[in-house]
């Protein structure tokens, strides 16, 4: 798994998360051997879906329940393409696209909550 960088995610349905990465953000289900766990990868970014029985979802301290501030930044070539193809998807959207020097971006929320950054960067 060295060729991976991996985040985890706690999440409240594993199957919805993995129909929500792969149907709507072109991750892959790397593997699945348990109900309560599986992991998803696109490219070198692997993607721990724990639920609540998973032994990485009772490690979280349970001060830090809910989704936060951080999220995975995944970067695509057409950022109103993706806007677009999600909306019509019903994937909840949770910021307007935001414009800054460095490109522009906005964010989805998975089924439990987690934050995707979907972004392209600024053409030089």
């Amino acid at each position: 798994m060295d060729e991976y960088a991996s985040v985890r995610y706690v999440v409240d349905d594993v199957q919805a998360a993995i129909d929500f990465y792969t149907e709507h953000l072109g991750f892959t289900v790397l593997s699945h051997p348990a109900p309560p766990f599986a992991d998803v990868v696109r490219g070198h970014l692997r993607v721990l879906l724990s639920g609540p029985p998973s032994s990485g979802a009772r490690a979280t301290p349970p001060d830090a329940s809910g989704p936060g501030r951080n999220r995975i930044h995944l970067v695509v070539d057409d950022l109103d393409d993706h806007l677009e193809r999600l909306r019509a998807a019903g994937v909840t959207l949770r910021s307007d696209v935001v414009a800054g020097p460095g490109g522009r971006q906005f964010l989805v929320a998975d089924p439990s909550g987690n934050l995707v950054e979907i972004f392209e960067a600024a053409r030089g």
